[in-house]
């Protein structure tokens, strides 16, 4: 039996999440690949030696990274209005803030097995590629936040913030300076009975 309503409309599925798996799939076959035929090339403990050397290298430059991020965050919130020793003036982004994304994400993939993810994790050590990157990255951010509908992701955290979390609504009226109350607004029901106290 058929109730008459038309089958929902399911959102189409969009390209990255088609071709990402695909991709995916092609890089780990090119990496199989490639390691193969440096094993041909060289020997088979070569190849382990530059995916232990890869490893040992990218274990440190996350440690590195992730200090040097701490290290700015504690400056950051030590330079805080209101802190002690601190100045009234807004702090600046301390020196060397910039790029630890970048590095971590070349650490990260210094440290998985492969030549292309070496390759790829040994050009994001390099700060000029990294600085390229990072502009990059905040252009493409401060775009789609300008491109951003309402009812968004950023609504989404506006809503959170402003609401109660248990979703109730406080009633109340407002009382002026000059001892006369604000009109209602049209969205307000009009069924309510006024606060006594």
């Amino acid at each position: 039996m058929t109730t008459g309503t038309p089958p929902p409309n399911r959102p189409r599925r969009s390209r990255a999440r088609t071709l990402l798996p695909l991709g995916v799939a092609a890089w780990l076959v090119l990496e199989i690949w490639l390691l193969t035929v440096v094993a041909d090339a060289a020997n088979g403990f070569t190849v382990l030696l530059i995916l232990v050397a890869g490893a040992v290298l990218g274990g440190a430059v996350i440690k590195r990274a992730g200090r040097r991020a701490f290290r700015n965050l504690t400056e950051t919130l030590q330079q805080m209005p209101g802190q002690p020793g601190a100045s009234a003036a807004p702090a600046a982004a301390p020196s060397g803030s910039k790029g630890n994304g970048f590095l971590m994400l070349g650490g990260l993939l210094l440290m998985i097995p492969g030549v292309i993810s070496d390759a790829a994790g040994l050009l994001l050590l390099l700060p000029p590629v990294r600085s390229v990157l990072g502009g990059y990255a905040e252009r493409s951010l401060e775009r789609r936040m300008r491109a951003a509908t309402p009812g968004g992701l950023s609504d989404a955290f506006q809503q959170a913030r402003i609401h109660r979390p248990d979703g109730r609504v406080v009633q109340g009226e407002v009382i002026r300076e000059d001892g006369t109350t604000a009109r209602p607004r049209p969205d307000d029901g009009q069924d309510r009975p006024p606060l006594t106290p």
